[in-house]
């Protein structure tokens, strides 16, 4: 195993253990559903960490009943593109709404 793959895996086992017992907020209508989107969330993130092409630390990923909105910054617009890819990858995710800016 990698060193990307363990630290991608580290991070998402930190994001499910600080996310548990979180009560429904921002409008998710059961706790599955915000635990779904936290899944979702963090196998996006993972991803971003395993990708060489997206930097993870530069785009925030936010989930809401499926649906994605990606922000932040990107180097380029193959990064953007990438990271809209493999947020579409994840299953489960419904919509994305891909909201990086490219920096020149």
């Amino acid at each position: 195993m990698n060193i990307r793959t363990l630290f991608a895996l580290a991070f998402a086992a930190l994001l499910a253990l600080t996310a548990t017992g979180c009560a429904v907020q921002r409008g998710q209508s059961t706790v599955g559903a915000y635990v779904d989107d936290t899944a979702i969330t963090a196998s996006i993130k993972s991803r971003f960490v395993e990708n060489k092409v997206v930097d993870a630390a530069a785009i925030s990923v936010e989930t809401l009943n499926g649906t994605v909105m990606l922000s932040g910054f990107a180097k380029s617009p193959d990064e953007k593109s990438t990271a809209a890819t493999l947020a579409w990858s994840v299953m489960g995710v419904k919509a994305v709404k891909n909201e990086i800016t490219v920096r020149p």
